[in-house]
């Protein structure tokens, strides 16, 4: 159900408030020590970010589509590390399980993921399998009331800190393809799972991916996401929502470039003028603002279909392809804006652009989105 306006305004608010004043101000400090505080996770925790689209009766808030990305524009406009820390949450580790997931099962996780007392990961890559989702080779043997895991996924999103993982294994290996796959729910401390030490990364410092292995590993047939084979399609359905919440973040991190880029340009003088006065310059802030524009209405448009209950496989690829490809080409603009400024540390204007980078690869690969857009297009006939 839909927030009343007075309500959603107040959400807006408050996450905007939290952003500029507490989380803006020590963004650096998170980049240089490689780490977010934990009494900035608590307030996050206090603020209920962390249950931002887990249903009421579990203790979340239990966001629409359209609710969920007008909060993450409002992330958007500080360092993406922050919403990282609860993003898997949020989106790609908790929605196989809301989704998916049986009423018991709903019952004895989705109440501390609201909380955050329980981090989720969410685990499908691995070395031979990225953009090819469906040759997954982690293998889940069924024995007795049991499933043996065995294998190893790679650059899985705060995994270093997750209790609970939503884990992708092939159940059938006779069988090439998604429909071999299954969903598995994988409590952390179970025997024979171990985390890699983080991977050093180009941005996006204070977010930590690692690898997670798996050697025998003893999973109950009762976690079990949906019947055997379903995994494809649940990791799928997951990553349409979670493609959307990134294509909005993209949004919300080009909206506060660009307000970087207009402040600056209004101060920084070059022949005894203001350099916002030139034509060039007010050239690059037309076509920021152009692109902005477009990928926030497509995904707030997608966001509306979605919860209209259409299906939004096609306009959700869209909307991160074309999001992610534009926040890209904003952060390029900010350093041009900037010249020397936007490539020394002093303003951020680098880090954002190094942050950036990754939102073209993750949720899909702009390729693997083009790829989808296309075939869907085929199979609507245009």
């Amino acid at each position: 159900m839909a927030l009343d306006l007075e309500t959603r305004e107040q959400l807006l608010d408050m996450v905007a408030r939290f952003v500029a004043g507490r989380l803006r101000p020590i963004e650096a400090k998170v980049s240089e020590d490689d780490a977010v505080p934990q009494d900035v996770i608590d307030e996050m925790k206090s603020l209920g970010l962390f249950g931002l689209s887990i249903p009421e009766e579990f203790g979340g808030l239990g966001l629409n589509m359209e609710e969920e990305c007008l909060v993450g524009i409002e992330l958007g406009r500080t360092s993406p590390a922050f919403r990282s820390v609860f993003g898997t949450n949020v989106g790609i580790g908790s929605q196989g399980l809301v989704m998916f997931g049986t009423d018991e099962q709903k019952a004895k996780w989705l109440p501390g993921i609201a909380s955050g007392d329980i981090i989720t990961s969410f685990a499908l890559t691995e070395p031979e399998a990225g953009s090819d989702s469906a040759s997954v080779q982690t293998r889940a043997i069924r024995d007795g009331d049991d499933y043996v895991l065995n294998g190893s996924k790679r650059y899985i999103t705060n995994a270093g800190k997750a209790s609970l993982f939503t884990v992708m294994a092939r159940t059938n290996p006779e069988t090439k393809g998604g429909s071999g796959v299954s969903a598995f729910l994988v409590p952390r401390d179970l025997p024979g799972l171990s985390v890699s030490k983080p991977e050093k990364k180009m941005g996006q410092q204070g977010a930590h991916i690692h690898d997670v292995t798996f050697e025998n590993v003893r999973v109950p047939a009762w976690n079990r996401l949906g019947e055997e084979g379903e995994g494809f399609k649940v990791a799928m359905q997951v990553l349409d929502r979670g493609r959307l919440h990134i294509a909005a973040v993209c949004v919300g991190v080009a909206e506060r470039l660009i307000r970087d880029c207009v402040a600056y340009a209004g101060e920084r003088k070059q022949f005894g003028q203001a350099i916002a006065n030139f034509q060039l310059i007010q050239a690059m802030l037309a076509d920021s603002k152009t692109e902005a524009l477009a990928a926030k209405a497509l995904v707030m448009e997608t966001a509306r279909k979605r919860d209209a209950g259409q299906n939004v496989t096609l306009e959700a690829a869209a909307s991160k392809l074309f999001a992610s490809e534009m926040v890209g080409r904003v952060a390029d603009r900010a350093v041009q804006i900037f010249g020397g400024a936007g490539y020394v540390a002093d303003y951020g204007i680098e880090r954002l652009y190094r942050d950036v980078r990754i939102f073209r690869i993750y949720e899909g690969t702009s390729q693997i989105q083009q790829v989808i857009i296309a075939r869907e297009t085929m199979k609507q006939g245009g």
